[in-house]
């Protein structure tokens, strides 16, 4: 599992999670820009996505 150094850095250097961020709605996507410092793998993009979208099922 790569790390990067923040949501940023990883959305700008893996596609993939670029991609994916882009797919979530527009709440989601606040609130993970919000704890930016603490997503630095896909993984935890994912993680926190889906954490925020269960709530809303």
């Amino acid at each position: 599992m790569q790390h990067y150094e923040d949501l940023y850095g990883l959305i700008r250097q893996n596609p993939e999670a670029d991609r994916y961020f882009r797919s979530l709605p527009n709440f989601v996507r606040e609130s993970i820009s919000q704890r930016a410092q603490s997503i630095n793998s896909i993984e935890s993009l994912r993680d926190y996505a889906e954490n925020l979208t269960r709530d809303d099922e």
